[in-house]
């Protein structure tokens, strides 16, 4: 059938076929827009890939210099706590303080015993860092460090007057003077430097056969820390 024959008898196109084209020329419209915008986004995809690959080197270069600022701020704080760790230290070595001075008490002699005996100093004169036991009469090494100790005593003179320092069981330094018939008095002391590691103990020993006075005032144990180590 030809357009001619399409025309109805007012010479003018059918609705029906008006509006068949219309709708086809909105469907082909709509079709024409959609690969547009396909060939737009793959247009895009396109050019975002490029650009991501043009920035891969730069991202690298970002990582590498994170890296070694990460590491270079790892090394500063272990700095900072090794100075803190140090000051510390300082700190405990300044806070740590050890001093005694004991004394035997009582009003008399003390032995002689048939054997060698710890002698106990029960009164306590200083005892800063409670380091001296005043039951046992053993000083115990809180730290390591060198110590200064000082023993003295007073004894009469029918019995040897004699007094030995240990540290652990090895004698250190003796003070000491023979039995006299004549001496009414006797009168000794003696002082060392001892290199002691932490629970090393210190003690005094009244030998078999020997005395001391015993006094608040005479016959005294003393030490204190000099240094640490």
């Amino acid at each position: 059938m030809g357009i001619h024959n399409c025309l109805g008898d007012d010479g003018e196109y059918p609705l029906v076929i008006v509006m068949t084209f219309t709708v086809l020329f909105f469907v082909f419209l709509f079709c024409g827009l959609t690969l547009a915008q396909e060939d737009a986004n793959a247009t895009d995809t396109e050019i975002n890939s490029h650009t991501q690959f043009a920035n891969l080197p730069d991202t690298y270069e970002l990582l590498r210099e994170f890296g070694a600022m990460e590491e270079k701020l790892q090394t500063v704080e272990t700095r900072l706590q090794d100075s803190e760790n140090q000051i510390m230290d300082l700190r405990n070595k300044e806070r740590t303080k050890v001093i005694f001075s004991a004394a035997t008490g009582g009003n008399g002699t003390i032995g002689p015993f048939n054997t060698d005996t710890t002698l106990i100093y029960r009164r306590v004169i200083t005892n800063i860092g409670g380091a001296y036991g005043q039951y046992t009469g053993i000083f115990t090494a809180p730290i390591a460090g060198v110590y200064y100790f000082t023993i003295f005593y007073h004894a009469g003179g029918e019995h040897k007057a004699k007094l030995n320092l240990y540290k652990n069981n090895q004698l250190m330094v003796v003070t000491h003077d023979h039995q006299s018939n004549s001496d009414t008095a006797d009168n000794g002391g003696n002082a060392v430097f001892l290199q002691l590691q932490q629970g090393d103990q210190v003690y005094v020993q009244l030998p078999a056969n020997s005395h001391v006075w015993g006094t608040n005032h005479h016959t005294t144990f003393s030490g204190f820390l000099v240094t640490q180590i």
